[in-house]
């Protein structure tokens, strides 16, 4: 307990720092403004051009200009939320929209090798943020950490909006907050633009090769303004590599005191270089005969494929008997001899084709003055072609030690990693040509909505919406493996032994491992080459089949009607204007798991249906006084839903993997389905104190409370038997009683106990225009502060990816030709399971390092037609690592190096 108070004061120490030098950055102008603040708010609530402490004769363009619109639609909304917004068509201040989200207050950029692809909201994981493209959503069945924010281009995005308070008429699924993304819509524009843009981008780390991104958007407006159109095409080519060392195994040995210790038992070389290919296409067809009559229609199209070439070495086989240990940190070998390595030689290729699409017919009638109709349909499909292919050989390495006393500089004393001398026929233990699976996902949603908005405009109630949507949701996914391993004990059944690609000559050398950022460490080694390994399959006419894996196929359809009704308020309260929205939505969910029942041998024995019924009363409440003309302060409450995700990474199925592992010694793994989960459930009540001055200036105080229920975890078990096997062992370790096969078994569960979340979010705009000769320097910056309920991972539900701390600093000058802006971005440590990430290990956990990234950004700005700009993404370098219980114990280190980009663009 005392250890989780100095936690909880240290953070508050820092956020009380923080808050402290935002604050004192804001000073001038907020004495600036509190000098010259009007007595009373403009009729049309707005805090634009001439409010006070604006400096005479300033256009605000650029960035500032997109805060400033940010900050105006905060302003007027009644729910507590942030965003930011484009200045004009093409002109959205980010490279990409990962990049402008981060800017957001509570909201932080994930990583996948190095190229930002998903968000956190308020310290929780990407799986806790709903994510909707114009107010739907947008499916992919490849979204494996989250909505894949690189898929949608800025050229046509209008505006983000981060919603931390929901409304009834709004989709459930956002525990953190929904993040919405506008795209343009035509007859918001007079005229034509046509805009093109070129951009090279560069990934130091994989070589420096300048890879192609072209972009055209085309807007117009026809038949007197009455009919618009927006067309928009991209294309992109991508590269990228990232290199991890870890540990993904750990076993219990005897130290020299006799005392019992976790000692690593397997270590990881592995380097990851990606190659994608992206075509994105969306378009809006607008028709407006007249103010009472609107009909959009907007559709989105996006195509990636992706390669991944992933070269690793597997060292396993220590053993506890084979482990002598040197050194213990906090009950954990973190030096260590080990009498005996085997080494796999492990190359995988993968490739990755996935296509989304998205259709939205809105439709909005005001037959009269009083009432407002507003009915949408929508479709969406994502479809993810996954393919695997591995080649793995095994071989003895002889002794090894590990020194893992200093975290930032693992040492690993082997055998030579770049010669081919071990791959001999004593020496070899176990291999496979070709060893993968294939996954066919599909994920669809097909919805209907019908507003009817009532005005009443007298007396407390402003209007009333009455609702109802209906959307239909479903998952698929068809597997199949692809797997020929080897026994070097039996060349007659495996004659493939004596084709075995002689590694000297077919190996890829990787060098530069980890940017040799580790004296200590090998950073070169000898890859197979698994092209050149399965190519041998077919020279000599052996064809390796795709075959069904019904155990890991299976079906997920959710049906889910719902109905709404809000009543918007519009009064006063002791003179001041009171807005607000009170309103309660009904759902049920009717969910159907169609999978395959099979046997030991994964033949099929029958088709099961489980199906599931449960509905939900959801309320919310949003009011916001506006205090003075200048200071807001806002009040919220809502119970929120989120229901098993439904993509790529979720099991709503029992399934079964079964397979060899190193040395031939068969596995089964088994994960119980997620099919009778109930959904996660949560209330919350949020605070904000809003301060708006001057132009695009504003500071901002917020707490929040979230109560989570039904929260989920992961649950590794062995059982004392399976299929009529006894068992033995440990989670972490379970085998069958004879020794001769390895079993794995998890389970995810409902935590029924209430988790409680609190938070603090600060934020600050400032310009710095009232106060210095030079102009055009401001500053936006923001931090969050979060303290969950201490539960004990596996235990309970335990709020993964969560990072206590997080804030983002953007300081920034611009004129009339040049702009700089520097983004820095911080997240303190969080945890993670093998649910998670890949490298946390099986059934073990770690808790990624506080990380801190910088990027700049550079503009010039010829004319208004032609335009330039230029960046480094982690600019200082930063990359992601992880320990293991105690944060002086190493578990895995990362690096994937600075991107740079150069673009320009015209418009016409």
């Amino acid at each position: 307990m005392t250890r989780l108070v100095d936690r909880y004061q240290f953070a508050a120490k820092i956020a009380l720092l923080s808050s402290a030098g935002l604050f004192v950055l804001a000073m001038p102008a907020l004495a600036q403004a509190a000098e010259a603040a009007p007595a009373s708010l403009p009729a049309d609530g707005s805090v634009g051009d001439g409010s006070a402490g604006e400096a005479p004769g300033i256009t605000v363009t650029g960035f500032r200009s997109s805060i400033k619109s940010a900050l105006d639609t905060k302003r007027k909304d009644i729910r507590i939320s942030d965003g930011i917004s484009s200045e004009d068509i093409g002109k959205f201040p980010a490279e990409n929209i990962t990049e402008a989200i981060q800017r957001i207050a509570g909201v932080q950029m994930s990583n996948i090798n190095g190229r930002g692809s998903t968000i956190s909201i308020r310290g929780l994981g990407a799986q806790y943020a709903r994510t909707t493209v114009n107010g739907q959503t947008f499916a992919s069945a490849d979204f494996l950490d989250g909505f894949r924010y690189d898929i949608i281009q800025t050229d046509m995005a209008s505006g983000i909006q981060v919603i931390k308070s929901p409304t009834a008429d709004m989709d459930t699924g956002g525990l953190s907050g929904t993040v919405n993304i506008e795209t343009v819509h035509p007859l918001d524009y007079k005229g034509s633009r046509f805009t093109l843009t070129a951009k090279g981008y560069n990934s130091a780390y994989r070589g420096g090769k300048f890879t192609p991104k072209l972009g055209g958007a085309y807007v117009d407006s026809f038949a007197d303004g009455t009919i618009g159109v927006m067309v928009n095409l991209g294309y992109q080519k991508l590269q990228d590599r990232g290199d991890y060392l870890f540990i993904d195994r750990w076993t219990d040995v005897t130290a020299s005191d006799g005392s019992t210790v976790e000692s690593p038992n397997r270590l990881r070389y592995r380097r990851i270089d990606r190659n994608t290919e992206q075509l994105m296409a969306s378009g809006a067809l607008e028709y407006r005969p007249s103010e009472k009559f609107d009909l959009l229609f907007q559709g989105e199209f996006s195509r990636d494929h992706t390669t991944y070439d992933t070269q690793q070495l597997v060292f396993g086989k220590f053993g506890a008997s084979n482990i002598t240990v040197n050194h213990v940190t906090a009950g954990i070998a973190d030096s260590i001899a080990v009498a005996s390595v085997g080494m796999d030689n492990n190359d995988q290729l993968e490739r990755r084709d996935l296509q989304t699409q998205a259709y939205t017919l809105t439709a909005r009638w005001n037959p009269t003055d009083d009432w407002h109709i507003k009915a949408i349909g929508h479709y969406t499909v994502g479809t993810a072609h996954r393919y695997e292919w591995a080649s793995i050989d095994e071989v003895g390495m002889g002794a090894a030690t590990l020194d893992m006393t200093n975290p930032s500089n693992v040492k690993w004393s082997i055998s030579s990693l770049t010669s081919g001398a071990q791959y001999t026929t004593a020496n070899r233990t176990w291999f496979a040509f070709v060893d993968g699976a294939y996954h066919f996902d599909t994920a669809k949603e097909a919805a209907g909505q019908l507003d009817v908005t009532r005005d009443l405009g007298q007396g407390l109630l402003k209007s009333v919406v009455l609702g109802a949507k209906f959307h239909h949701e479903s998952f698929a996914t068809n597997a199949y493996r692809h797997d020929r391993d080897g026994d070097v004990e039996d060349t007659t059944t495996y004659p493939e032994y004596a084709w075995i690609p002689d590694i000297t000559t077919t190996g890829n050398l990787v060098s530069n491992f980890l940017g040799n950022s580790m004296s200590g460490l090998p950073s070169s080694f000898l890859a197979i080459n698994a092209a050149t390994w399965q190519s041998t399959l077919t020279q000599h006419g052996i064809d390796v089949p795709a075959t069904a894996d019904p155990s890991n196929t299976y079906r997920v359809d959710r049906y889910i009607p719902a109905a709404y009704l809000m009543a918007n308020l519009d009064t006063t309260l002791f003179g001041k204007t009171l807005r607000g929205n009170l309103g309660v939505r009904y759902e049920h969910t009717h969910q159907n798991v169609t999978s395959n029942q099979v046997d030991g041998n994964n033949a099929v024995l029958g088709v099961t249906h489980t199906i599931q019924d449960y509905s939900n009363v959801l309320p919310s409440l949003n009011l916001s006084l506006d205090v003075t003309q200048h200071f807001v302060a806002r009040l919220a409450a809502a119970k929120v839903l989120v229901r098993p995700l439904l993509n790529a990474n979720t099991i709503m199925a029992d399934t079964i993997t079964t397979g060899v592992s190193s040395g031939s010694r068969p596995y089964v793994s088994v994960a119980y389905g997620e099919q009778l989960l109930k959904p996660l459930t949560a209330n919350q009540v949020d605070v904000s104190f809003e301060y708006y001055y001057g132009n695009g200036n504003a500071i901002t105080l917020a707490g929040f409370w979230k109560g989570i229920k039904n929260g989920t975890y992961t649950s590794y078990f062995c059982p004392g038997s399976y299929n009529g096997v006894t068992l033995t062992g440990s989670a972490a370790e379970c085998t069958s009683a004879d020794g001769t096969t390895d079993y794995s078994f998890s389970r995810v569960l409902n935590d029924s106990e209430t988790i409680n979340i609190r938070g603090v979010e600060l934020g600050v705009s400032q310009s710095f225009d009232q106060f210095l000769p030079v102009k055009g320097f401001g500053v936006t910056g923001n931090i969050t502060v979060v303290d969950p309920d201490a539960v004990t991972l596996g235990n309970g539900f335990h709020l993964r990816n969560l990072s206590k701390l997080t804030w983002n600093l953007t300081p920034y000058w611009e004129n009339q030709h040049f702009s700089v802006r520097l983004s820095v971005n911080h997240r303190s440590s969080y945890e993670q399971d093998y649910a998670d990430s890949f490298f946390a290990g099986y059934g073990y956990t770690h808790v990624v390092r506080a990380r801190t990234q910088m990027d700049l950004a550079l503009g010039y700005t010829w004319n208004k037609s032609l335009s330039f700009t230029a960046g480094v993404i982690n600019l200082n370098n930063s990359h992601e690592d992880a320990y293991y219980k105690n944060a002086a114990v190493f578990q895995m280190a990362s690096r994937t190096g600075r991107n740079y980009y150069l673009s320009a663009t015209t418009k016409f």
